[in-house]
């Protein structure tokens, strides 16, 4: 499909605005990047995996934490605060039979590592994925080009 923003320019300042509050510093760039490589991962979008894996090999990730995402419950190299972001992450993505995704349990632990303002940003941080799931599924951008080159225009 060809870029969105000739159609829905409107959607750049949304879009902006979610980038600028993933980069507030609130939380670890690597801690977003480690949750929305895991959102990829479940969604099953080859575009929101290949981004996010360059984006930690640019950062200097090794690739032992990069290819562990997939397997983080058994991985031994995420801190505390990584694994339960990537646990809440998991639990937002993955539909549960009893209804509840995000157990008190959960959110509690979270706020063990993250305080109000991290905590709004981490879920701002897993709500970009959503904002962007439909496209990266529907329009298919191509895998591995930057932002506003990755359509067929």
């Amino acid at each position: 499909m060809p870029s969105p923003l000739p159609f829905v320019p409107e959607m750049a300042e949304v879009a902006a605005g979610l980038h600028n509050v993933l980069r507030n510093g609130a939380i670890p760039q690597t801690n977003v990047h480690l949750l929305q490589l895991r959102a990829g991962q479940l969604l099953g979008s080859t575009y929101f995996t290949v981004r996010e894996t360059g984006v930690l090999r640019q950062a200097g990730e090794s690739e032992e934490r990069i290819t562990a995402v997939a397997t983080w419950r058994d991985a031994t190299v995420f801190t505390a605060a990584e694994r339960v972001a990537l646990e809440l992450v998991e639990a937002v993505l993955t539909p549960n039979p009893s209804g509840e995704r995000v157990p008190d349990e959960l959110y509690a632990r979270a706020t063990e590592h993250y305080d109000d303002k991290a905590m709004w940003t981490l879920i701002m941080a897993i709500a970009h994925i959503g904002f962007f799931t439909p496209a990266a599924l529907i329009a298919k951008p191509i895998p591995g080009m930057p932002p506003g080159q990755n359509y067929t225009d």
